[in-house]
């Protein structure tokens, strides 16, 4: 595993292009990248980690819905071979296949609702944790959603960029 200073450093020293390449692994709006690129250098971790979560917080809308379709639904596997549906795959792993019919419901009365894939950050969660938060949240009026999809996309963020700094791929 690289040393994360020495991944950091590398992260800092790539081209704008380049380093917004590899930050839409962790969160796929443009406008996202291109704002924690921008910021570059970053001194250690925690900084970069701060930058990445104010940035999602403070995306309008439409961005925050371009990162949301780069995100499979909860209970389905992320197709491909590329690190972004890697790493999916790996977050959804607590999904029981018996769970995977009532989770497949729950995400069509839920993109019925809002509009969107139901995006929460299923690490450590097993599948019927994932379908409890799912109809909870179909509870939610229009804005407060929002606010957890923004909470939902920061954490999920944070695990990514971890695991990008760390050299997982």
């Amino acid at each position: 595993m690289p040393d994360t200073l020495t991944a950091l450093d590398a992260f800092n020293a790539r081209s704008p292009a380049g380093a917004e390449e590899e930050l839409l692994a962790c969160c796929a709006s443009r406008a996202f990248a291109a704002e924690v690129a921008s910021r570059r250098p970053y001194g250690d971790l925690a900084a970069l980690l701060t930058a990445a979560e104010e940035t999602v917080r403070g995306l309008e809308w439409p961005d925050v819905l371009e990162a949301l379709a780069a995100h499979p639904r909860i209970g389905e596997r992320a197709g491909g071979a590329g690190r972004e549906a890697a790493w999916s795959r790996q977050e959804q792993s607590g999904v029981e296949d018996e769970l995977r019919a009532a989770l497949a419901a729950g995400n069509r009365d839920y993109e019925a609702r809002f509009g969107h894939v139901y995006l929460v950050c299923a690490t450590g969660l097993s599948g019927a944790q994932l379908l409890a938060r799912l109809r909870e949240r179909l509870g939610n009026d229009e804005q407060r959603e929002r606010a957890v999809v923004r909470e939902e996309l920061a954490k999920i963020t944070r695990l990514r960029l971890v695991k990008l700094m760390e050299g997982e791929r």
